[in-house]
């Protein structure tokens, strides 16, 4: 393991070890932003994969959290609490069928019009929850009794939310990060670098891409069905176009091309997004935050075009060139005096 390697491994174990300490620390008021937050993360990684590590940048990730959310809720009985054993892996695995069929279709397409055929069939889908009784209209639906597993977890509680929340966190980012290192990762970069020189090797770059964009369909169900278990609500704005935008400005924020930067531009878009709302902070002008949040943003991009997750590079790199400098006058005065 080369110093890189090791320092990438040192901040995510850091990062996990603080996010596990963090509820001795707070209440139930932190914890729940916490908690929302770590979805979030969640929800980037699944758009990492496919924009990061495959090179698609896909509009309508919304829809398969959505659909997670809503399955979640509708497949929940009123008298009792579901189980976790068979209610998590049916709203992953409705996301994952909804993400197989969109991805089939609109993987024939290329460029600009992947993306509006991905946004397409989101806003498709938010229809059906808006327009139709299934999904309660623009009010949306309550969880009547969140999921359990028997007397060993229950959702019910802060505390147990959070922890189990964390727990599909750590899972789905180790996950990742050993299958972007395995032959099916290594042949997702080669399709995202140049996908015409995989094909004229002879490489069937289809299957790979269908593959990457089911599976992230189904990260996105888990993220949206840890949401619809922890607030209890859903509605259609969980599958607007607004989201799918916010998720994917997350995941540039943080850091295109790496699992970190989904991580951290999670975090820092929804601490910002907190920041700015504050009425402590900006008084009025918080009605404003979209302002604030966009400008600072603008900024983030524009000093740091790789992400966040370059910060401690160009940081080291400023400070090194500085004291050379430094010593470089020192050597010279020296010389001429």
């Amino acid at each position: 393991m080369n110093h890189n390697e090791t320092s990438k491994f040192f901040f995510v174990a850091v990062f996990f070890a603080a996010l596990a300490a963090f509820p001795m620390f707070t209440g139930s008021f932190g914890m729940d932003l916490v908690s929302k937050i770590m979805i979030y993360a969640i929800f980037a990684l699944s758009l990492e994969l496919l924009v990061g590590s495959t090179g698609l940048v896909c509009f309508g990730q919304a829809a398969f959290f959505g659909i997670g959310a809503y399955i979640a809720v509708l497949l929940s009985p009123e008298s009792e609490p579901a189980s976790l054993l068979w209610l998590l892996p049916v709203a992953v695995l409705a996301a994952g069928l909804y993400a197989l069929v969109v991805g089939a279709l609109s993987l024939r397409t290329k460029g600009v019009y992947f993306i509006m055929v991905t946004l397409a069939f989101a806003q498709m889908a938010y229809f059906v929850v808006h327009d139709t009784p299934l999904g309660g209209g623009s009010d949306g639906i309550y969880l009547n009794m969140k999921p359990a597993l028997g007397s060993l977890i229950r959702l019910d509680s802060p505390v147990a939310m959070y922890f189990f929340t964390l727990a599909c966190l750590v899972l789905v980012f180790v996950f990742l990060a050993v299958l972007l290192r395995s032959r099916f990762g290594r042949a997702l970069a080669g399709i995202r670098v140049n996908e015409q020189r995989m094909r004229a090797t002879g490489f069937s770059t289809y299957p790979y891409k269908l593959a990457a964009f089911t599976l992230s369909g189904s990260i996105a169900g888990l993220a949206g069905f840890l949401f619809a278990v922890k607030d209890g609500f859903v509605n259609p704005e969980m599958m607007s176009w607004h989201l799918s935008g916010a998720v994917l400005v997350m995941i540039i924020l943080g850091g295109l091309g790496h699992l970190r930067g989904a991580l951290i531009g999670a975090f820092a878009f929804a601490l910002l997004q907190e920041f700015f709302k504050s009425e402590a902070v900006f008084g009025n002008f918080a009605k404003h935050w979209h302002l604030g949040l966009g400008m600072t943003i603008i900024a983030a991009v524009a000093l740091l075009p790789h992400g966040l997750v370059d910060l401690p590079k160009q940081l080291r790199a400023r400070l090194v060139g500085g004291l050379s400098g430094d010593s470089g006058l020192g050597g010279a005065a020296a010389k001429k005096g």
